[in-house]
Protein backbone atom coordinates (compact mmCIF):
# COMPACT_ATOMS: atom_id res chain seq x y z
CA UNK A 1 0.00 0.00 0.00
CA UNK A 2 1.17 3.53 -1.53
CA UNK A 3 2.05 5.60 1.85
CA UNK A 4 -0.01 8.12 1.71
CA UNK A 5 -3.02 5.44 1.60
CA UNK A 6 -1.41 4.19 4.98
CA UNK A 7 -1.80 8.01 6.52
CA UNK A 8 -5.28 8.20 5.02
CA UNK A 9 -6.25 5.03 6.69
CA UNK A 10 -4.77 5.64 9.93
CA UNK A 11 -5.90 9.24 10.05
CA UNK A 12 -9.51 8.00 9.75
CA UNK A 13 -9.53 5.18 12.20
CA UNK A 14 -7.79 7.83 14.91
CA UNK A 15 -10.22 10.73 14.22
CA UNK A 16 -13.09 8.84 13.72
CA UNK A 17 -12.69 6.22 17.23
CA UNK A 18 -15.38 7.57 19.47
CA UNK A 19 -13.54 10.53 21.88
CA UNK A 20 -15.02 12.53 25.04
CA UNK A 21 -13.50 15.37 26.40
CA UNK A 22 -11.34 13.39 28.51
CA UNK A 23 -10.18 10.91 25.84
CA UNK A 24 -6.76 12.36 24.95
CA UNK A 25 -6.31 12.76 28.98
CA UNK A 26 -6.08 8.73 29.27
CA UNK A 27 -3.59 8.48 26.19
CA UNK A 28 0.22 8.62 27.07
CA UNK A 29 1.06 10.88 24.35
CA UNK A 30 -1.07 13.91 27.01
CA UNK A 31 1.60 12.59 29.93
CA UNK A 32 4.62 12.40 27.76
CA UNK A 33 3.95 15.66 26.35
CA UNK A 34 3.25 16.83 29.96
CA UNK A 35 6.29 15.26 30.96
CA UNK A 36 8.72 16.97 28.46
CA UNK A 37 6.98 20.11 29.09
CA UNK A 38 8.56 20.11 32.27
CA UNK A 39 12.07 18.63 31.34
CA UNK A 40 12.15 21.62 29.37
CA UNK A 41 10.99 24.16 32.24
CA UNK A 42 13.38 22.23 34.44
CA UNK A 43 16.30 22.94 31.48
CA UNK A 44 15.14 26.94 31.78
CA UNK A 45 15.71 26.78 35.34
CA UNK A 46 19.07 25.14 35.06
CA UNK A 47 20.44 27.66 32.22
CA UNK A 48 19.10 30.71 34.38
CA UNK A 49 20.96 29.24 37.68
CA UNK A 50 24.28 28.55 35.85
CA UNK A 51 23.59 31.80 34.25
CA UNK A 52 23.62 33.26 37.78
CA UNK A 53 26.61 31.85 38.72
CA UNK A 54 28.43 33.25 36.47
CA UNK A 55 26.87 36.79 37.19
CA UNK A 56 27.75 36.48 40.53
CA UNK A 57 31.59 35.87 39.86
CA UNK A 58 31.95 38.75 37.61
CA UNK A 59 31.01 36.93 34.35
CA UNK A 60 28.77 39.02 32.19
CA UNK A 61 29.38 37.36 28.68
CA UNK A 62 25.23 36.94 27.45
CA UNK A 63 26.27 36.75 23.71
CA UNK A 64 29.81 34.29 24.35
CA UNK A 65 28.58 31.90 26.57
CA UNK A 66 25.33 30.79 23.78
CA UNK A 67 28.18 30.50 21.60
CA UNK A 68 29.26 27.09 22.78
CA UNK A 69 25.60 25.50 22.67
CA UNK A 70 25.62 26.43 18.68
CA UNK A 71 28.94 24.64 18.39
CA UNK A 72 27.93 21.76 20.06
CA UNK A 73 24.33 21.19 17.85
CA UNK A 74 26.52 21.84 14.95
CA UNK A 75 29.50 18.90 15.77
CA UNK A 76 26.34 16.21 16.94
CA UNK A 77 23.35 17.30 13.91
CA UNK A 78 25.57 18.15 11.08
CA UNK A 79 27.76 15.61 11.47
CA UNK A 80 24.47 12.85 11.47
CA UNK A 81 23.19 15.09 8.91
CA UNK A 82 25.93 14.76 6.08
CA UNK A 83 26.34 11.19 6.99
CA UNK A 84 22.34 10.66 6.48
CA UNK A 85 22.50 13.11 3.13
CA UNK A 86 26.22 13.09 2.09
CA UNK A 87 27.86 16.03 1.04
CA UNK A 88 26.22 16.55 -2.09
CA UNK A 89 21.80 16.26 -0.96
CA UNK A 90 22.92 18.58 2.26
CA UNK A 91 24.59 21.36 -0.58
CA UNK A 92 21.31 21.39 -2.08
CA UNK A 93 19.35 21.70 0.90
CA UNK A 94 21.59 24.70 1.88
CA UNK A 95 20.43 26.20 -1.18
CA UNK A 96 16.82 25.65 -1.15
CA UNK A 97 16.10 26.18 2.13
CA UNK A 98 19.44 27.51 3.58
CA UNK A 99 17.68 31.36 3.96
CA UNK A 100 14.87 29.88 5.80
CA UNK A 101 17.32 28.25 8.22
CA UNK A 102 19.25 31.84 8.95
CA UNK A 103 16.18 33.71 9.79
CA UNK A 104 15.23 30.81 12.08
CA UNK A 105 18.88 31.11 13.47
CA UNK A 106 19.04 34.71 13.53
CA UNK A 107 15.87 35.02 15.62
CA UNK A 108 16.75 32.74 17.97
CA UNK A 109 20.19 33.97 18.55
CA UNK A 110 18.54 37.62 18.94
CA UNK A 111 16.21 36.37 21.06
CA UNK A 112 18.22 34.96 23.80
CA UNK A 113 20.60 38.55 23.49
CA UNK A 114 18.10 40.91 24.16
CA UNK A 115 16.12 38.85 27.08
CA UNK A 116 19.58 38.49 28.81
CA UNK A 117 20.14 42.46 28.37
CA UNK A 118 16.95 43.11 29.68
CA UNK A 119 17.59 41.57 33.34
CA UNK A 120 20.41 44.23 33.46
CA UNK A 121 18.02 47.08 33.36
CA UNK A 122 15.06 46.04 34.85
CA UNK A 123 13.75 44.20 37.49
CA UNK A 124 13.02 40.57 37.15
CA UNK A 125 9.15 41.02 37.72
CA UNK A 126 8.42 43.55 34.91
CA UNK A 127 10.75 41.07 32.58
CA UNK A 128 8.39 38.04 33.44
CA UNK A 129 5.24 39.95 33.05
CA UNK A 130 6.74 41.06 29.92
CA UNK A 131 7.74 37.51 28.73
CA UNK A 132 4.04 36.91 28.53
CA UNK A 133 3.98 38.45 25.51
CA UNK A 134 6.11 35.29 24.23
CA UNK A 135 2.39 33.40 24.47
CA UNK A 136 0.60 36.02 22.78
CA UNK A 137 2.95 36.26 19.89
CA UNK A 138 3.10 32.24 18.95
CA UNK A 139 -0.93 32.67 19.36
CA UNK A 140 -1.68 35.14 17.28
CA UNK A 141 1.54 34.23 14.33
CA UNK A 142 0.17 30.82 14.61
CA UNK A 143 -3.57 32.05 14.17
CA UNK A 144 -2.81 34.07 11.33
CA UNK A 145 -0.44 32.18 9.49
CA UNK A 146 -0.32 28.52 9.77
CA UNK A 147 -4.28 28.59 9.75
CA UNK A 148 -4.39 27.35 13.85
CA UNK A 149 -8.02 27.60 15.50
CA UNK A 150 -7.88 27.95 19.12
CA UNK A 151 -11.13 25.49 21.01
CA UNK A 152 -12.37 27.69 24.07
CA UNK A 153 -10.97 25.41 26.54
CA UNK A 154 -7.29 26.08 25.16
CA UNK A 155 -8.18 29.96 25.91
CA UNK A 156 -9.41 28.61 29.20
CA UNK A 157 -6.38 26.73 30.13
CA UNK A 158 -4.14 29.90 28.36
CA UNK A 159 -5.78 32.28 30.97
CA UNK A 160 -5.63 30.11 33.76
CA UNK A 161 -1.86 29.74 33.32
CA UNK A 162 -1.30 33.15 33.16
CA UNK A 163 -3.38 33.52 36.88
CA UNK A 164 -0.96 31.12 38.45
CA UNK A 165 2.58 32.91 37.14
CA UNK A 166 0.39 36.03 38.19
CA UNK A 167 -0.17 34.80 41.68
CA UNK A 168 3.40 33.77 41.68
CA UNK A 169 4.78 37.41 40.21
CA UNK A 170 2.44 38.63 42.84
CA UNK A 171 3.82 36.99 45.60
CA UNK A 172 7.55 37.97 44.92
CA UNK A 173 6.29 41.31 44.89
CA UNK A 174 4.28 40.66 48.35
CA UNK A 175 7.17 39.14 49.43
CA UNK A 176 9.57 41.96 48.51
CA UNK A 177 11.84 40.01 46.03
CA UNK A 178 12.64 40.41 43.06
CA UNK A 179 11.27 43.55 42.86
CA UNK A 180 14.92 45.82 43.22
CA UNK A 181 15.20 48.98 40.41
CA UNK A 182 17.08 48.49 37.60
CA UNK A 183 19.70 50.97 35.94
CA UNK A 184 16.94 51.49 32.81
CA UNK A 185 13.56 50.14 33.55
CA UNK A 186 12.31 51.61 30.14
CA UNK A 187 15.20 50.12 28.37
CA UNK A 188 15.33 47.15 29.90
CA UNK A 189 11.45 46.62 29.44
CA UNK A 190 11.48 47.20 25.70
CA UNK A 191 14.71 44.66 25.52
CA UNK A 192 12.22 41.99 27.26
CA UNK A 193 9.47 42.68 24.99
CA UNK A 194 11.50 42.67 22.16
CA UNK A 195 13.39 39.14 23.20
CA UNK A 196 9.78 38.11 24.09
CA UNK A 197 8.61 38.82 20.47
CA UNK A 198 11.86 37.36 19.01
CA UNK A 199 11.29 33.98 21.16
CA UNK A 200 7.46 33.59 19.93
CA UNK A 201 8.40 33.98 16.47
CA UNK A 202 11.25 31.75 17.00
CA UNK A 203 9.03 28.72 18.07
CA UNK A 204 6.37 29.07 15.71
CA UNK A 205 8.67 29.25 12.61
CA UNK A 206 10.51 25.74 14.21
CA UNK A 207 7.09 24.07 15.01
CA UNK A 208 6.52 25.08 11.04
CA UNK A 209 9.91 23.67 9.99
CA UNK A 210 10.22 20.52 12.12
CA UNK A 211 6.74 19.31 10.90
CA UNK A 212 8.01 19.66 7.28
CA UNK A 213 11.56 18.39 7.82
CA UNK A 214 13.36 15.79 9.75
CA UNK A 215 14.70 17.17 13.77
CA UNK A 216 18.36 16.61 13.03
CA UNK A 217 18.25 18.49 9.64
CA UNK A 218 16.75 21.50 11.79
CA UNK A 219 19.02 21.29 14.52
CA UNK A 220 21.81 21.51 12.47
CA UNK A 221 20.92 24.53 10.58
CA UNK A 222 19.92 26.18 13.66
CA UNK A 223 23.56 25.38 14.90
CA UNK A 224 25.29 26.00 12.13
CA UNK A 225 24.24 29.50 10.82
CA UNK A 226 23.83 30.15 14.91
CA UNK A 227 27.62 29.70 14.80
CA UNK A 228 28.25 32.12 13.08
CA UNK A 229 25.42 34.98 14.00
CA UNK A 230 26.57 34.47 17.33
CA UNK A 231 30.22 34.16 17.44
CA UNK A 232 29.90 37.39 15.63
CA UNK A 233 27.58 38.94 18.45
CA UNK A 234 30.16 38.00 20.42
CA UNK A 235 33.06 39.54 18.94
CA UNK A 236 31.07 43.06 19.08
CA UNK A 237 29.61 43.26 22.31
CA UNK A 238 31.12 40.93 24.76
CA UNK A 239 34.82 41.54 23.83
CA UNK A 240 35.58 44.14 26.80
CA UNK A 241 33.51 41.87 29.51
CA UNK A 242 35.42 38.67 28.24
CA UNK A 243 38.91 40.74 28.89
CA UNK A 244 37.78 42.24 32.02
CA UNK A 245 36.33 38.63 33.60
CA UNK A 246 37.35 36.84 36.31
CA UNK A 247 38.20 33.29 34.59
CA UNK A 248 38.42 30.10 37.47
CA UNK A 249 37.74 25.99 36.59
CA UNK A 250 34.36 26.66 38.71
CA UNK A 251 33.59 29.23 35.60
CA UNK A 252 34.45 27.13 32.93
CA UNK A 253 32.29 24.24 35.41
CA UNK A 254 29.70 26.91 34.66
CA UNK A 255 30.06 27.22 31.64
CA UNK A 256 30.13 23.58 30.48
CA UNK A 257 27.32 23.00 32.14
CA UNK A 258 25.02 25.80 31.08
CA UNK A 259 25.86 24.19 27.34
CA UNK A 260 25.12 21.00 28.30
CA UNK A 261 21.28 21.82 29.74
CA UNK A 262 21.06 24.28 26.64
CA UNK A 263 22.01 21.76 24.13
CA UNK A 264 19.52 19.33 25.85
CA UNK A 265 16.55 21.72 25.60
CA UNK A 266 17.17 22.87 22.06
CA UNK A 267 17.34 18.50 21.18
CA UNK A 268 13.94 17.79 23.13
CA UNK A 269 12.08 21.08 22.03
CA UNK A 270 11.49 19.86 18.72
CA UNK A 271 9.75 16.61 19.99
CA UNK A 272 6.56 18.45 22.45
CA UNK A 273 6.99 20.69 18.97
CA UNK A 274 5.32 17.77 17.04
CA UNK A 275 3.41 16.38 19.54
CA UNK A 276 1.56 19.82 21.16
CA UNK A 277 2.42 23.12 19.36
CA UNK A 278 4.49 25.76 20.35
CA UNK A 279 1.71 27.51 22.63
CA UNK A 280 2.08 24.46 25.00
CA UNK A 281 5.54 24.75 25.04
CA UNK A 282 5.49 28.43 26.03
CA UNK A 283 3.06 27.90 28.52
CA UNK A 284 4.88 24.70 29.67
CA UNK A 285 7.95 26.98 30.12
CA UNK A 286 5.93 28.88 32.82
CA UNK A 287 6.04 26.42 35.68
CA UNK A 288 10.23 27.37 35.52
CA UNK A 289 9.71 30.25 37.76
CA UNK A 290 8.69 27.45 40.29
CA UNK A 291 11.62 25.30 39.58
CA UNK A 292 13.38 28.46 39.63
CA UNK A 293 12.13 28.98 43.40
CA UNK A 294 13.35 25.65 44.77
CA UNK A 295 16.67 26.05 43.27
CA UNK A 296 16.47 29.86 44.99
CA UNK A 297 15.88 27.80 48.46
CA UNK A 298 18.41 25.30 48.32
CA UNK A 299 21.39 27.39 46.25
CA UNK A 300 20.88 31.02 47.15
CA UNK A 301 19.50 30.05 50.80
CA UNK A 302 15.84 32.42 49.54
CA UNK A 303 12.56 31.77 51.36
CA UNK A 304 9.55 30.58 49.87
CA UNK A 305 6.33 31.82 50.25
CA UNK A 306 3.13 29.72 50.30
CA UNK A 307 1.46 31.16 47.13
CA UNK A 308 4.16 29.44 45.22
CA UNK A 309 2.63 26.14 45.14
CA UNK A 310 -0.84 27.05 44.49
CA UNK A 311 0.56 28.84 41.85
CA UNK A 312 2.09 25.76 40.76
CA UNK A 313 -0.74 23.60 40.90
CA UNK A 314 -2.74 26.25 38.77
CA UNK A 315 -0.51 26.31 35.90
CA UNK A 316 -0.72 22.32 35.80
CA UNK A 317 -4.12 22.64 35.59
CA UNK A 318 -4.40 25.04 33.09
CA UNK A 319 -1.90 22.68 31.03
CA UNK A 320 -3.90 19.90 31.02
CA UNK A 321 -7.33 21.92 30.06
CA UNK A 322 -5.79 23.37 27.20
CA UNK A 323 -4.49 19.92 25.78
CA UNK A 324 -7.55 18.13 26.41
CA UNK A 325 -8.14 19.21 22.94
CA UNK A 326 -11.03 15.90 22.16
CA UNK A 327 -9.08 14.18 19.81
CA UNK A 328 -6.89 10.78 19.98
CA UNK A 329 -4.08 13.06 17.81
CA UNK A 330 -4.34 15.61 19.92
CA UNK A 331 -2.48 18.90 18.35
CA UNK A 332 -0.19 16.65 16.40
CA UNK A 333 -2.01 17.33 13.49
CA UNK A 334 -1.21 20.93 12.23
CA UNK A 335 -3.67 22.41 9.67
CA UNK A 336 -0.56 24.03 7.48
CA UNK A 337 0.21 20.00 6.30
CA UNK A 338 -3.03 19.77 4.86
CA UNK A 339 -6.17 17.73 5.60
CA UNK A 340 -4.35 14.55 5.74
CA UNK A 341 -0.85 15.82 6.72
CA UNK A 342 0.27 15.48 3.24
CA UNK A 343 2.83 18.16 2.93
CA UNK A 344 4.39 16.95 6.43
CA UNK A 345 6.79 14.29 7.34
CA UNK A 346 6.39 11.23 9.11
CA UNK A 347 8.96 12.03 11.98
CA UNK A 348 8.32 10.53 15.75
CA UNK A 349 5.76 12.29 17.60
CA UNK A 350 3.86 13.98 14.15
CA UNK A 351 0.31 12.76 13.07
CA UNK A 352 1.39 11.31 9.75
CA UNK A 353 3.80 9.14 12.15
CA UNK A 354 1.00 7.67 14.36
CA UNK A 355 -1.50 7.51 11.80
CA UNK A 356 1.27 5.19 9.91
CA UNK A 357 1.76 3.69 13.03
CA UNK A 358 -2.20 2.79 13.69
CA UNK A 359 -2.29 1.84 9.84
CA UNK A 360 0.22 -0.74 10.62
CA UNK A 361 -1.10 -1.76 13.71
CA UNK A 362 -4.44 -2.82 12.95
CA UNK A 363 -4.41 -3.45 9.59
CA UNK A 364 -0.86 -5.05 8.82
CA UNK A 365 0.04 -2.26 6.82
CA UNK A 366 4.01 -1.72 5.94
CA UNK A 367 5.34 1.51 3.95
CA UNK A 368 9.03 2.54 3.16
CA UNK A 369 7.62 5.60 5.62
CA UNK A 370 6.42 3.75 8.26
CA UNK A 371 9.47 1.34 8.38
CA UNK A 372 11.98 4.45 8.23
CA UNK A 373 10.81 6.99 9.62
CA UNK A 374 12.89 10.20 9.66
CA UNK A 375 13.34 11.56 12.93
Amino acid sequence: MATQEAVDLGLQRLEGAKTRWYSYFLTKEFWLALLIGQVLALCITGTNTFSSLLVANNVSIPAFQTIFNYILLTIVYLSYTLYKYGLRKWLRVFWRDGWKYFILSFLDVEGNYFTVLAYRDTNQLSAQLINFWAIVVVVIVSFIFLRVRYKLFQCVGILLCCGGMGILLASDYLKGINNYEGANMLRGDLFALLGATLYGLTNTFEEWAVSKRPVYEVLSFLGFFGMFINGVQAAIFDRESFQQAEWSPAIAGYLAGFTLILALFYSVVPLLLRIASAAFLNISLLTGNFWGTIIGVYVFNLSIHFLYPIAFVLIIIGLTIYFLAGSLLGESKKPWLGEHQERGVAGVGTAKWKALRVAKKQHGVVTSAAADAEV
